[in-house]
C-alpha cells in the first residue's frame, strides 16, 4: 500500500498550502517538474523569521565605514559594469565557506534521502531539461532551510557592491538593497545541462521599476570546459518597447532559442564570452544582460549560489504571491517584511 503524508507549508502569517507526498518516487517526479511537494514539521527551522545572519558564514551586519571598505568595487570595475552589463572575479567566500554551502548543498539535493526542510523551496527542478543526459539541478528558496545559505544573502563581500551596483543612473554612490530570491544551478561531471540565453528580467516583470541585480557565486571553478556562465557584453541595452527581450525556452534547453526574437542588429552584435571564476569568486550583472551557460562534459561539477536583489522600494506588479508559498504583495506596495529582507543600507554605516 502506498504511504501518503500531508504536507503542509508552515509559515507564521498566511494560509497554508497543503500537498501530499507518497514515496521518494513522487519526490522526484515532483521535483523534476518544480513543484515542491513535501512534509514539514513544526520543528524545522525556517531561516526567513530571521533577518540578520545567524553565525554561520556571517556574525553581524557592517555597522561602520571600515566594515565595508574593502568591499567597494573600483571606479574601473564600475565602468566596465556600466560599458558590458556583468563585472567578474569578485572575491566573494573563501575557500572554506564554499565547502561549507558545498555540504549544505549536499543534504539538499539527494532524492533518496530529502531534506527536512524540502517543503520551505518556492520551486525545485531535480533536473528542469527533464533529459538525462543534460541535468541541470535548479532551485529556489534555499535561504530558509539552511543556515549558511540565510547568511550568504547577508554577506558584505556582494551586498556591498550590489548597493553600488542595483541603481546605476541614480546620484547616490551606495543604495539601500533588499533580497529578491536566491537560486541554486548545478550541473553534474560529464551530463550537466544548458541553461539557455535569457535576460533575468523576462521572469521579474512581475515586481517594478527594474532596479535589479544578480549575484552568481561560484562555488567551484568555472571554466568554459564545466559550463562557466558566458554573457553577450552590451546587450544590456537590448529592449522591446522598454520592456525585457520574450523568454523562449522555460526548460532552459534550447540555446539557440532566443535567436528568433533578435533583431537584425542585435545578431550582429552577438559575440558571447565566457565569464570564468575561480572558487568563492563572483559576477554581478545587470537585469537585461543577456547570458546562458553550455553543459558539463567535463569530469567536474559546476555548482554554483546566485542570490538576487532589489532596491529597496521596488513594488509589486502583480495580485498574486510574488512565489509560491508567500503571501501576495498588493499591487503597487513595495515589496518588504519577512520574505525580502533589507541585507544593506548605507546609513547603516554613516
Amino acid at each position: 500500500m502506498r504511504r501518503v503524508v500531508q504536507a503542509v507549508r508552515r509559515t507564521a502569517g498566511f494560509a497554508q498550502h497543503t500537498r501530499t507526498l507518497s514515496t521518494n518516487k513522487d519526490w522526484t517526479e515532483s521535483a523534476v517538474k518544480g513543484r515542491v511537494a513535501a512534509e514539514v514539521s513544526e520543528d524545522v527551522t525556517d531561516y526567513s523569521e530571521f533577518h540578520q545572519p545567524v553565525g554561520r558564514l556571517l556574525k553581524q551586519l557592517p555597522s561602520k565605514q571600515d566594515d565595508i571598505q574593502q568591499y567597494r568595487l573600483s571606479t574601473e570595475q564600475l565602468r566596465f559594469y556600466d560599458n558590458n552589463g556583468y563585472v567578474g572575479g569578485v572575491p566573494a567566500l573563501s575557500s572554506q565557506q564554499c565547502d561549507m554551502l558545498l555540504e549544505e548543498l549536499a543534504t539538499l539535493a539527494d532524492p533518496s534521502n530529502p531534506h527536512p526542510g524540502h517543503g520551505l523551496f518556492h520551486e525545485y527542478h531535480a533536473n528542469q531539461t527533464q533529459d538525462p543526459n543534460n541535468v541541470l539541478l535548479h532551485a529556489l528558496g534555499h535561504w530558509r532551510i539552511t543556515p549558511g545559505f540565510h547568511d550568504l544573502i547577508f554577506l558584505p563581500s556582494i551586498t556591498v557592491p550590489a548597493s553600488q551596483l542595483v541603481v546605476r543612473h541614480g546620484s547616490a554612490p551606495f543604495s539601500a538593497v533588499r533580497f529578491w530570491h536566491d537560486q541554486l544551478f548545478c550541473k553534474p561531471a560529464h551530463h550537466g545541462g544548458n541553461v539557455a540565453w535569457h535576460q533575468d528580467y523576462s521572469y521579474w516583470t512581475r515586481t517594478r521599476p527594474m532596479q535589479h541585480l544578480t549575484v552568481h557565486v561560484a562555488l567551484e571553478d568555472q571554466t568554459a570546459d564545466n559550463g562557466a556562465i558566458m554573457y553577450v557584453p552590451g546587450s544590456h541595452h537590448w529592449t522591446r518597447d522598454g520592456a525585457p527581450l520574450p523568454i523562449t525556452a522555460d526548460d532552459f534547453a534550447d540555446m539557440d532559442s532566443i535567436q528568433a526574437v533578435l533583431t537584425e542588429d542585435e545578431r550582429r552584435h552577438w559575440k558571447p564570452v565566457h565569464c570564468c571564476l575561480k572558487k568563492g569568486e563572483a559576477v554581478f550583472h545587470h537585469p537585461l544582460v543577456v547570458h546562458g551557460s553550455y553543459g558539463n562534459r567535463s569530469p567536474r561539477s559546476r555548482r554554483a549560489a546566485v542570490v538576487n536583489y532589489f532596491a529597496d522600494g521596488t513594488t509589486a506588479n502583480t495580485d498574486g504571491p510574488l512565489m509560491d508559498g508567500i503571501p501576495a504583495v498588493p499591487r503597487g506596495q513595495p515589496c518588504a517584511g519577512r520574505f525580502f529582507p533589507l541585507v544593506f543600507d548605507p546609513r547603516w554605516c554613516m
